[in-house]
């Protein structure tokens, strides 16, 4: 059996609802944005935070292609301008999560350093932070796979059916930190 066979075989079935903007219509991106990015909206956003509200996506070329200021605000979430961003920033109202996910094609992978930049940066965040480092490929994980912090998760574009988890007692969902309630 070929790895090829092997991957589609163990390719789950699973919801698919796409995410909104937070005043309903669907996310557009154009050529502009980073691939991966595009990917992750298109791919792991509709399998992982079916139906959820995006609040957020950087881009290179333009600093915000959406950025929900108002609804962040909302949850606590007051960002400086220059304040380093994750890519895309998803609320899974579901859960009551906010998902931080980064493409490591822009700035790397959610190491130890980010981890807590990114925790300093949402610290008055209500919903729980999920931590999520999106790849295009495993081969391109290998070379930051030292790196990749604990207690966040990892994506692959090419098996979007699954989640890398990266120890601790929960599976895709946020650590207590003082500002979090724990799911039992």
């Amino acid at each position: 059996m070929s790895v090829k066979q092997l991957n589609d075989s163990q390719e789950r079935k699973m919801r698919y609802v796409p995410v909104k903007r937070i005043n309903g219509s669907p996310v557009r991106l154009r050529n502009t944005t980073i691939p991966l990015v595009r990917t992750v909206v298109r791919e792991f956003c509709p399998r992982y935070t079916p139906g959820g509200t995006v609040l957020y996506i950087g881009d290179a070329g333009d600093k915000f292609k959406v950025y929900e200021r108002d609804a962040l605000a909302a949850m606590g979430v007051v960002i400086d301008e220059h304040g380093k961003m994750p890519d895309v920033i998803v609320h899974f109202a579901l859960r009551n999560w906010l998902i931080l996910i980064e493409a490591v094609t822009s700035h790397g992978p959610v190491n130890i350093k980010r981890h807590n930049e990114l925790k300093t940066l949402f610290k008055g965040a209500t919903p729980g932070l999920v931590f999520i480092t999106a790849f295009e490929a495993r081969k391109a994980m290998v070379k930051y796979l030292g790196e990749i912090a604990w207690e966040t998760e990892v994506w692959v574009a090419e098996a979007p059916t699954h989640l890398i988890h990266f120890n601790g007692e929960r599976f895709l969902g946020p650590y207590p930190g003082g500002n979090v309630d724990t799911i039992g």
